[in-house]
């Protein structure tokens, strides 16, 4: 089962050259030339009825003439003839091509003409295009080089994505002297039809490649891209540097790629989220590049700092403080040994320092005691080239010998030029990470760590909605509806609170009054002090109006209040709606933190949830954490932790500490509401007050708008939520009572033991090869999918207190179409209980729900079982034309 349709891209047997030209500066010549050179282990062929023969090769005039199977084309022909050379590949079963040409939306609106007819015929005949206007692509281990740039690169297990064919050049020229090699390089110009999802997709699988680097300007397609980031992320490290994170760049990526750009905010928690690991500038992909190719990853953040200068560690230990790195506490072993090792006036502390006549025993003593240490997760070794100090080169040769002892990344910068020359080029030759400076150095460890933290964010997978006090989800849909039929888009404040309450986050009980007497029996009512707020839908912020008194106590206070609030609003604001007031009981100030939490719409990645200070101060303030709904416990409490305000719900000032379980409570429903409710576009809960005992909703304010009609229920979200509408409670006809659900990343070890559990030929049948367990990137892969792209549905008994995994069904849609492939196994001890065709309806029904219309499968022909089964389904069996060992199953939904 694949996620990936662009093999042919990256693994073609023969590619044919359209446009290939005996003109020296040409595109086509260019294309052609650099095909040959790189020493492609297939079959190149030029394609232009203009020759007969090319660079010393035939040409022909086109496919028919050729009449040879081709799997990749590579067109560098005048924009306006690309559809019709696609609809020629279509005829002969080319499956990719990679169009070089611009002249399409880049340039004016005929050129968006083209580009249009050139994707529908690309559809048309099902071949996935790169492009147009791109660099191409390179895939240095079968000598392929389909690309107009410079030579092919250097074998290696790094891969790059970009949406600058320029950003290519760059890092291909950066690597040749660092001897840093790519295992594949795409250049994504366009991105009319295969996009970063696709190559992802394909990299995440590809044993060639062990981290995947991405230049990104800007995302067509939220969801897909988060899709095949956090597929990719999942099993190896992604690093991300995105161009466009002002308004003057952003205008530029938008008329480069014709791609949303978005907020960089946003785009920054979205990288948290997906796992990958985001760089500011360029050169810090480079320094990501070298740290993530070397293969080494850190468990933690301490590190220690080893140097022959104290000004050099100085500045690094500065920048890793900067950074979030930890200065390790060294081992009492440790200690011991460098006191052996070094002369007395060492600086027995991290960073160590070895004094500036150290040699290579020295560098090798302490490299050693601290790689050995428990406590240090990481080391970076500084060299300074003062006149006494030993042979650089020397220590440069037992720092690489200790680096290939240890699996704890082992990072170096040996400072200068021409003295430290030599130790440069041992360093890259032997693969240890080596930089100019000790801040860049310490930047690439902080990669290292930020990627090890945004793992733990990657593989949190909310659970279905709260089952204790669970949302009243359908009134509050109900409430939004009465509101938009009325042809409003902002709801009051009781109507605000009436959502807040349906889905159990506390609030001030909130009274309409449209008098001053109205006013007062609401105050009566509620009992003093009471809170009066103007009521006006056209109002933004009360605070725009003076529009909220505090702390009223009396009657005559109340009806004064009452006239000087709708008296201010209607002069400040002649063309605003005033409705009355609303009255609410005041809030003790006893031990209270004024917080805000936010809701708002992405243009690119769909609602943003915020959290930080509030207030009528919180936009000057400027304090929040962003994160990406759905949310759970572990994404709530690292994103209090991102802000300033957290530091003051602990105990202070003779304050209690705040209830933060209240407050991650109201984020988790405020998440619920967002993923539940689509219709919603903004929301501001502010203030929300929270003392050590309780956390309230004091103001909100809620914008509405219709939802598209052809959008899902979670359609406008860019990650998935857990669909608890697919949980399903079957009775067995034994009397059993199973569970269907979906599949959580918490299922991976009752899914390993169930995989461990299966009789060997039920192994085999399932996986069509001896396994005796899954391998932890297969436990991976099954276990954390994308529930908008694939299902996995597991049958659950229980079973002494517990779960105990019977069955499994899951498919995996095709890219570009409707058609899924399935699997599905069930225990041997479960057998002829229905097990199997209960798992199967309920797969089936969901595929059809997503809108997929063709189901498929493989079943070796040796397994009766299960080809009866696909029988009483419904499935059509046929025998594979390529082999007759295996029996192709295929339903229409």
């Amino acid at each position: 089962m694949r996620l990936s349709d662009v093999d042919q891209l990256f693994v073609p047997d023969a590619v044919a050259v359209f446009g290939a030209s005996e003109q020296a500066d040409s595109l086509g010549a260019t294309v052609f030339r650099n095909l040959l050179a790189g020493g492609f282990k297939g079959q190149a062929y030029a394609i232009n009825p203009k020759y007969q023969e090319v660079q010393g090769r035939p040409c022909w005039p086109h496919l028919a003439a050729l009449d040879k199977h081709v799997d990749l084309a590579l067109i560098a022909t005048p924009a306006e003839t690309v559809p019709g050379i696609l609809d020629q590949c279509g005829g002969f079963g080319v499956r990719a091509a990679v169009v070089h040409s611009a002249g399409f939306a880049e340039n004016d609106a005929r050129g968006l003409v083209l580009q249009e007819r050139m994707v529908e015929a690309a559809r048309r005949n099902r071949i996935r295009v790169l492009g147009p206007n791109c660099l191409g692509i390179m895939r240095p281990s079968n000598g392929l080089n389909a690309a107009f740039g410079p030579e092919l690169a250097r074998d290696g297990r790094v891969a790059l994505v970009s949406q600058s064919g320029a950003v290519c050049s760059a890092m291909l020229d950066w690597a040749g002297p660092r001897r840093l090699g790519y295992s594949a390089v795409v250049s994504l110009g366009a991105a009319a039809d295969v996009d970063f999802g696709d190559i992802l997709d394909y990299l995440a699988l590809d044993p060639k490649t062990q981290s995947i680097l991405l230049y990104v300007e800007g995302i067509r397609d939220a969801r897909r891209f988060m899709s095949g980031l956090r597929a990719a992320a999942r099993l190896k490290p992604v690093v991300v540097v995105k161009a466009g994170r002002h308004p003057a760049g952003s205008r530029a990526a938008l008329s480069h790629t014709g791609a949303w750009v978005g907020s960089s905010e946003v785009f920054s928690a979205a990288m948290e989220r997906s796992g990958a690991v985001q760089v500011r500038r360029l050169w810090q992909l480079f320094a990501a590049a070298q740290v993530f190719g070397a293969g080494r990853r850190l468990t933690g953040n301490r590190i220690a700092i080893i140097t022959n200068g104290g000004g050099p560690g100085v500045l690094a230990a500065d920048r890793a403080v900067e950074r979030g790195l930890t200065l390790a506490k060294l081992g009492d072993t440790t200690r011991a040994a460098l006191e052996a090792a070094l002369p007395k006036h060492w600086s027995h502390n991290n960073p160590v320092d070895v004094i500036g006549d150290a040699g290579e025993d020295r560098y090798q003593a302490a490299v050693e005691a601290c790689i050995a240490d428990e406590n240090v997760d990481g080391v970076l070794v500084l060299l300074v080239p003062v006149a006494d100090c030993g042979d650089p080169t020397a220590s440069a040769e037992v720092v690489i010998a200790a680096a290939k002892k240890t699996k704890k990344p082992l990072l170096t910068c040996w400072m200068g030029q021409a003295s430290v020359a030599e130790a440069h080029r041992l360093f890259s030759e032997a693969g240890v990470p080596h930089f100019e400076s000790p801040e860049v150095a310490v930047d690439a460890m902080s990669y290292l760590a930020e990627h090890n933290r945004n793992q733990k964010l990657l593989v949190q997978s909310p659970g279905p909605l709260s089952q204790q006090s669970a949302p009243d989800v359908e009134g509050a849909r109900l409430i939004i509806e009465s509101v938009m039929a009325e042809g409003r888009k902002t709801l009051g404040t009781i109507e605000a609170k009436a959502i807040l309450s349906a889905f159990r986050v506390p609030t001030t009980q909130a009274v309409l009054a449209r008098s001053p007497n109205e006013a007062l029996m609401a105050a009566e009512a509620l009992g003093f002090p009471v809170v009066m707020k103007i009521n006006s839908p056209d109002l933004e912020h009360k605070s725009d109006v003076d529009g909220v008194r505090l702390g009223l106590n009396d009657a005559q206070t109340i009806r004064r209040a009452y006239t000087d609030l709708t008296d201010r609003a209607a002069k400040l604001r002649p063309e605003a709606r005033i409705e009355g007031v609303t009255v609410e009981h005041m809030v003790p100030a006893r031990a209270a933190r004024e917080l805000m939490v936010g809701v708002a719409r992405d243009p690119v990645f769909g609602p943003v949830i915020s959290f930080g200070a509030g207030g009528t101060d919180m936009e000057l303030m400027l304090d929040r954490a962003l994160g990406l709904p759905p949310l759970n416990s572990f994404i709530i409490q690292t994103m209090i932790a991102h802000t300033r305000v957290a530091r003051l719900m602990g105990a202070y000032s003779n304050k209690p500490p705040m209830n933060r379980q209240a407050l991650a409570r109201i984020l988790q429903r405020v998440s619920e509401m967002v993923c539940e409710l689509p219709e919603i576009i903004g929301m501001e809960v502010n203030p929300l007050i929270g003392n050590d005992l309780e956390v309230i909703a004091v103001d909100a304010r809620i914008r509405v708008d219709y939802r598209p009609p052809q959008q899902s229920l979670y359609g406008h979200m860019s990650i998935h939520p857990y669909p608890q509408h697919l949980i399903e409670h079957v009775p067995l006809p034994d009397g059993t009572d199973l569970t269907i659900r979906p599949i959580r990343p918490e299922d991976a070890e009752m899914e390993q033991a169930f995989v461990r559990g299966l009789s060997e030929q039920t192994k085999y049948f399932r996986f069509m090869q001896a396994i005796k367990e899954l391998s932890p990137e297969m436990l991976v892969r099954f276990t954390q999918i994308d529930y908008d792209r694939e299902m996995a549905l597991i049958g659950v008994i229980a079973e002494d207190g517990s779960e105990l995994q019977v069955g499994v069904a899951r498919y995996m849609t095709r890219p570009g179409g409707d058609t899924c492939e399935f699997a599905i196994v069930v225990a041997d001890k479960v057998r002829s209980r229905g097990i199997g065709s209960r798992l199967m309806r309920s797969l089936m029904q969901n595929a059809r729900a997503k809108g997929l219309r063709i189901m498929e499968g493989e079943v070796l022909t040796a397994n009766t079982r299960m080809l009866a089964l696909m029988k009483s389904l419904g499935f059509r069996i046929e025998t594979d034309r390529n082999d007759p060992s295996v029996k192709l199953v295929t339903k229409v939904l």
